[in-house]
């Protein structure tokens, strides 16, 4: 049995990026410290979290969280998920929607008030 590759009956696959309509150049690898911090960065912010809701539960606790969750979701939405590395274009529809989350989420708080 041979492996395909040994063989050369299948060609390259294109880098990471090429199948996504070609609106934008593949980007180096990279480097696994950068994800190391970038894990160490979420270890450190969850702390801060489980922290303030601890010795400041209530208001401080719920504004810490409400400054700090977004953050950590845009390391991983940036490092973990590619998205720098993204079509502009992309990009701007996807944060476009999360736009438009976030103001429906904001709007239902002034139902209840949390700071």
């Amino acid at each position: 049995m041979q492996d395909s590759h040994t063989t050369g009956a299948h060609a390259h696959p294109a880098p990471h990026g090429g199948g996504h309509g070609g609106d934008h150049a593949a980007h180096a690898p990279v480097a696994t410290g950068t994800f190391v911090l970038v894990w160490v960065a979420l270890l450190v912010l969850t702390l801060v979290t489980v922290a303030a809701s601890t010795w400041f539960p209530g208001k401080v606790g719920i504004g810490v969280a409400m400054v700090v969750t977004p953050i950590k979701a845009a390391l991983i939405l940036m490092w973990f998920m590619h998205l720098k590395y993204e079509a502009m274009v992309f990009r701007t529809m996807f944060l476009s929607a999360i736009g438009i989350l976030a103001l429906v989420m904001g709007l239902t708080f002034f139902d209840y008030s949390f700071l």
